[in-house]
């Protein structure tokens, strides 16, 4: 949702599952056991970001005045994501880092699940920059892939229930 390059939008969620995904390996295979603070951290960050929706795409119509709401809505929602993580961050004392082409740290520690998805939402605000700017609205396929990432069976939704060490 930043650049129009779909190349370098697709790097970025490439990126954010790999940093995502090692936090998760490292946490199920035990060398990440979250204390206290992470825990909460999580499911603060997860109340702040919960979308009214259920998680579940907006409804809309073919109107094309509703689609473009109905995006607009949505790309707010993701960019909602990069404003709860900074604070999350700040907070916690934990850096967030680029992920585009760069690979997570080694141990993997609070910083690197919180950066994968930073990337998502900061992506997002990107998206909301220029929207504001200039009157684009990202492409829809875009907005649906960070939605993707974000939301549904699989994705950071479901950030609980890949730990087990409440």
């Amino acid at each position: 949702m930043g650049r129009c390059r779909d190349g370098y939008v697709q790097a970025r969620l490439d990126d954010a599952w790999e940093w995502w995904t090692a936090s998760v390996e490292e946490a199920r295979e035990g060398r990440w056991v979250r204390d206290a603070v992470e825990r909460q951290v999580m499911a603060d960050i997860m109340a702040a970001t919960n979308a009214l929706h259920g998680g579940r795409p907006a409804p809309s119509t073919e109107d094309a005045w509703h689609v473009r709401i109905g995006r607009i809505g949505r790309i707010g929602r993701i960019a909602n994501w990069a404003g709860g993580l900074r604070l999350a961050a700040r907070a916690g004392g934990w850096e967030l880092r680029p992920v585009v082409g760069r690979r997570p740290g080694d141990p993997v520690g609070m910083a690197e699940p919180l950066s994968g998805v930073y990337a998502i939402g900061e992506q997002g605000e990107r998206g909301m920059t220029r929207l504001l700017r200039e009157g684009r609205v990202p492409p829809e396929k875009e907005i649906a892939r960070a939605e993707a990432f974000l939301t549904g069976p699989g994705s950071v939704e479901d950030l609980e229930l890949f730990f087990y060490d409440d």
